[in-house]
């Protein structure tokens, strides 16, 4: 083994380990800590670039899909009413209108219009922490999350298509498989539903509540994870949103074993999230911090993005009150997942330029610790 994964190795240890003890000092997520302390290694000259390194790393971010998809009930979402249907439509829309806006005022490439809607779950739930489990406005930014983070997964999805394959054939036979995975999809889940309806010892025998000396909960949590992987990569789709429909199938038919998305979280929060999120950060150096306009037009993204989402919250007139609707609005800009993953994909396809590139990872972790800290502050005023 060479030395320069001898020192990522080194280095990837101390940053899982010390991470969670830094968040709880400063009072931000652990997400954005583990991707300063990655920019401040690589800049060190710790972290430098490797093969396995990149590919374990795209593995976690996989897997952080596969974990996002674990917190969508699809039997919950149906169980919403019309009228908040209807509202999370009308946010979804304006959302994507403002986007579309923005893009046309100020000039910018069109891959802002699939960037700025973004809205992914994964922060919003650590807020769970802080507050009480009935608590309006974030339940209600829960479920618009889950929903919204289905959007944005296909969105994304199709984004990527576009952005490899260029408009032409190879975009329609991509749309193609897509549209018949999602067929495909829907079937397998109705199957599954009726399956399960006719004998509901299955679930048990899958996976049990007691006694599961083989983890077999574990098993196919992971046999489903990477069978939908391989599935993608041999229909060429994007493989993040393979893993989020695999995580989609936990909650929807195995609710019965409530420890199962804990002890699928805990594997990977433990271990491979953060290794993604530190490879993220070692692709960011510091001393891009000092470009020209770099800071800046980090900040003026990110203060659209809230902006957006604030002015966005109008379709819950009469259900947030104002306090509501702006503690809402800021749970809702913490796309970071997401943000970074389209991001790190347009620049790969040099859709955008490194400036940019940069532009975007450091505009979401501002996004992170600005909603953080109002949502904290905001919320002690009366």
């Amino acid at each position: 083994m060479d030395s320069n994964a001898v020192f990522i190795i080194f280095t990837l240890s101390i940053i899982i380990f010390i991470s969670p003890y830094i968040s709880k000092i400063f009072k931000i997520p652990t997400t954005p800590v583990e991707i300063v302390l990655g920019s401040i290694a690589a800049t060190a000259g710790f972290l430098k670039y490797n093969y396995l390194f990149e590919l374990i790393a795209e593995v976690g971010f996989y897997y952080l899909m596969f974990l996002a998809g674990t917190e969508v009930n699809l039997k919950e979402l149906r169980g919403m009413s019309k009228d908040m249907l209807k509202k999370n439509i009308l946010y979804l829309v304006l959302l994507y209108f403002l986007a579309f806006t923005f893009v046309k005022i100020h000039g910018v490439n069109t891959i802002f219009i699939v960037i700025m809607p973004l809205i992914s779950v994964g922060l919003i739930i650590t807020l769970y922490k802080d507050f009480d489990k009935d608590t309006k406005w974030l339940n209600l930014s829960m479920s618009t999350g889950i929903f919204g983070e289905l959007v944005s997964i296909v969105v994304v999805t199709i984004a990527g298509a576009v952005i490899e394959n260029g408009i032409g054939i190879k975009l329609y036979t991509s749309l193609l498989y897509l549209v018949l995975f999602i067929l495909a999809v829907i079937v397998m889940f109705k199957a599954f539903n009726l399956l399960f309806w006719w004998y509901p010892e299955l679930k048990s025998l899958l996976i049990p509540i007691y006694s599961d000396k083989d983890e077999k909960d574990i098993r196919l949590s992971m046999a489903l994870f990477f069978l939908m992987i391989a599935v993608m990569m041999l229909l060429h789709l994007e493989v993040a949103f393979g893993a989020f429909v695999a995580g989609v199938f936990i909650p929807t038919f195995f609710h019965h074993n409530k420890d199962l998305p804990h002890k699928l979280g805990s594997f990977g929060f433990g271990f491979l999230v953060p290794i993604f999120f530190v490879y993220i950060g070692s692709t960011f150096h510091l001393g891009r911090l000092f470009d020209d306009g770099l800071i800046m037009e980090s900040l003026w993204i990110t203060a659209a993005m809230i902006g957006m989402r604030f002015l966005a919250s109008l379709s819950f007139i009469g259900y947030l009150n104002f306090k509501e609707r702006l503690l809402f609005s800021f749970s809702q800009s913490m796309p970071l997942t997401l943000l970074v993953a389209i991001a790190t994909l347009a620049y790969q396809n040099q859709i955008i330029s490194q400036f940019y590139y940069f532009t975007f990872i450091l505009a979401a972790l501002f996004e992170v610790i600005i909603s953080i800290v109002a949502i904290k502050g905001i919320s002690k005023n009366p």
